[in-house]
């Protein structure tokens, strides 16, 4: 079978998924394109540009099916190279434009918003990574369809619903680790994109109040940085001191799973998750959850995982913390959830029925 598979801003978690689903169906004969994940007002309404006039040898090539991320500007795509208008398309959505919160300087475009839908109507199928990405994809359609002025025909949100479903970016397997729980402090591992939507100002506040009620701890600050980083971070490594572990992005991969299967507990402090694959991991790898009661991680997690969410939402994560210092204190931990379930042996079965069900192959 042969599959083009095209991920138009291929930012880490879009390569990590395309990388896995072409790992995972090795039979299959993959043509991939990807765009660096950069310039995002122009990525996002120019890849239909780049790659029709660009690679309009590679799209013009027999196909049995596209694969799309939502990133992809499909009824453009599919307008430029008319036979790939022909061609069954899954469109895969990591993240949606309605779910963002506001940094301030954002610029006030609805066009993304706008392309999201554009896409999801050209698809044949959409899948999302998670529920709650799912439901504030079609409650952000629906209010933008609300505000547009006219001619707005009805039904469309609705038949966006009717032909999608959710299917998660899957964990490798080699990330299902077991746990070392080693004596000594509590060892708390942030591993998250350095950027104000990860939540870094709760985690200095948190941070502060644990140390001020004199709970013993090291915490491992790691993930991908860019050229702005929020001030939060350099105050927390001053507030942290001898307390501080690991910090900065990890440039060797073993290092980054041997500290995640030798932490006791992986923190989530984040404005948006759609999925939280860099929690996901950590647990894979036998660390605690302590994750925001919101986003994508109330279909994810246990509510005894979960802190609260709004009011007093600082005061409940120091309280988990706490609590589980105050538990290994005493000599042991409670075992972290199982998320096997999220792994490719177990949701490579659901990719390849979509695939089966969009290419009309039989089943079996």
């Amino acid at each position: 079978m042969k599959i083009l598979l095209l991920s138009a801003y291929d930012a880490a978690s879009h390569a990590y998924w395309r990388k896995g689903l072409v790992a995972h169906f090795p039979d299959h004969d993959w043509t991939v394109l990807t765009l660096p994940a950069r310039y995002f007002s122009w990525r996002v309404r120019g890849n239909s540009l780049s790659w029709a006039f660009g690679e309009a040898e590679t799209l013009q090539q027999d196909y049995d099916l596209v694969i799309a991320t939502s990133m992809t500007d499909l009824s453009a795509l599919r307008g430029f190279v008319p036979s790939l208008g022909q061609i069954p398309t899954l469109v895969y959505v990591h993240e949606n434009q309605f779910a963002y919160p506001e940094s301030g300087r954002e610029y006030g475009s609805v066009e993304p918003k706008i392309l999201n839908i554009y896409t999801a109507l050209a698809a044949d199928h959409l899948c999302f990574n998670t529920e709650y990405n799912r439901q504030s994809f079609l409650d952000g359609c629906r209010k933008l369809l609300k505000k547009l002025p006219d001619q707005v025909p009805p039904g469309l949100t609705a038949s966006i619903a009717d032909k999608s479903s959710v299917v998660p970016v899957p964990l490798p397997e080699h990330l299902f680790l077991s746990g070392e729980l080693k004596a000594g402090p509590l060892q708390l591992v942030w591993n998250h994109r350095w950027e104000f939507d990860k939540g870094p100002e709760l985690l200095l506040k948190a941070t502060e109040q644990l140390i001020t009620a004199g709970i013993d701890f090291k915490l491992h600050v790691v993930g991908q940085q860019f050229r702005q980083v929020p001030a939060a971070f350099a105050q927390l490594k001053t507030v942290l001191g001898d307390r501080a572990g690991s910090w900065g992005f990890m440039e060797s991969v073993a290092d980054y799973r041997r500290l995640l299967q030798q932490s006791d507990v992986v923190i989530s402090t984040a404005l948006h998750d759609f999925q939280g694959i860099a929690v996901l991991e950590g647990v894979a790898a036998g660390c605690i959850p302590v994750v925001p009661d919101r986003l994508a991680y109330t279909e994810l997690f246990p509510a005894d995982c979960r802190y609260r969410s709004g009011d007093g939402e600082t005061e409940s994560l120091v309280a988990m913390l706490t609590r589980l210092a105050q538990i290994k204190a005493a000599g042991s931990l409670p075992c972290a959830p199982s998320v096997k379930q999220l792994g490719w042996q177990s949701l490579g079965k659901d990719y390849a029925e979509l695939i089966r069900r969009l290419t009309g192959q039989p089943a079996g």
